[in-house]
């Protein structure tokens, strides 16, 4: 496996396997978990070559505590991508992907407004130019990312659509511990209380999950199912609770034929976590 910290030294080792066959791209902020792996795993299967980069964004962080606090451990992601079967990994510093006088940056429009966007200012921003910027660095024919990041997923697609990038988003599924709660880095951040509780989200979602199943299917409805739930867990301060189209994302007013996107994003003490489900 090659570790390139710059972007030019990226470059040259690509070279290399141009023509050599097909390259997957596995992008992350690091502190891998079992979630991250699975993306590599499937990178490895449809791939010749699997390339991961591990950069922790500064651009989608709209709270700068947030980014100081986000968990770091460089030399054990390594290992991890290593033993996963990772050819090639970008790490850059900030200064490397956003230089002095950088001043060029990717907005998608509707897709992006709701959701994690209306609550998280400027986010997909940041997400959008990393994710471009990683692309023409790498090159790849495909990239991998997970479900538990459902908007994230709908911005990049979007991007790629309208940009004509001819690289193919594979999506995996959201992996999930014994409890339910999903994979994700900032679980580590939970205190034994906190984590205690966090598997409440995922109970939400299984309740509106359930009420749909029985025919209870008003939008409306499955919010406060989801509602229900959370209130009863003293630990949970909900941000946002949502039943939306999954195509559009636009939130859903009345019972609608076409597929679900239940989310939502609750706070354990500092920790922000997401989760989500589609009804089909």
């Amino acid at each position: 496996m090659q570790i390139c910290k710059t972007v030019d030294e990226f470059r040259v080792a690509r070279r290399d396997l141009a023509g050599a066959g097909s390259v997957g791209l596995v992008p992350t902020m690091g502190y891998l978990h079992e979630g991250h792996l699975s993306l590599v795993r499937a990178s490895v299967e449809q791939n010749d070559f699997t390339a991961a980069s591990l950069f922790v964004n500064p651009a989608q962080f709209n709270n700068p505590q947030d980014l100081e606090l986000y968990p770091r451990d460089e030399a054990r992601d390594m290992a991890l991508f290593e033993e996963s079967g990772v050819d090639l990994v970008l790490m850059p510093s900030p200064d490397a992907m956003y230089p002095p006088g950088f001043q060029t940056y990717v907005e998608v429009e509707k897709i992006a407004q709701g959701l994690e966007g209306e609550h998280r200012l400027g986010h997909f921003k940041g997400v959008a130019t990393v994710v471009l910027k990683l692309f023409n660095i790498t090159q790849p024919n495909r990239a991998y990312f997970g479900q538990k990041d459902a908007q994230q997923v709908a911005v990049i697609r979007q991007m790629a659509r309208d940009l004509n990038l001819p690289i193919e988003i594979v999506v995996c599924p959201i992996l999930r511990e014994a409890d339910g709660l999903a994979m994700s880095s900032r679980n580590a951040r939970l205190s034994e209380a906190q984590r205690a509780a966090a598997p409440s989200v995922y109970r939400a979602l299984q309740a509106a999950k359930s009420q749909y199943g029985a025919g209870d299917r008003h939008p409306d409805k499955l919010r406060a199912a989801m509602q229900q739930i959370l209130d009863a867990e003293p630990l949970a301060q909900v941000n946002y609770i949502s039943a939306a189209d999954a195509d559009s994302l636009q939130e859903l007013e009345a019972p609608s034929e076409g597929p679900i996107l239940l989310s939502l994003a609750v706070f354990f003490g500092d920790v922000r976590l997401i989760d989500n489900l589609i009804l089909e």
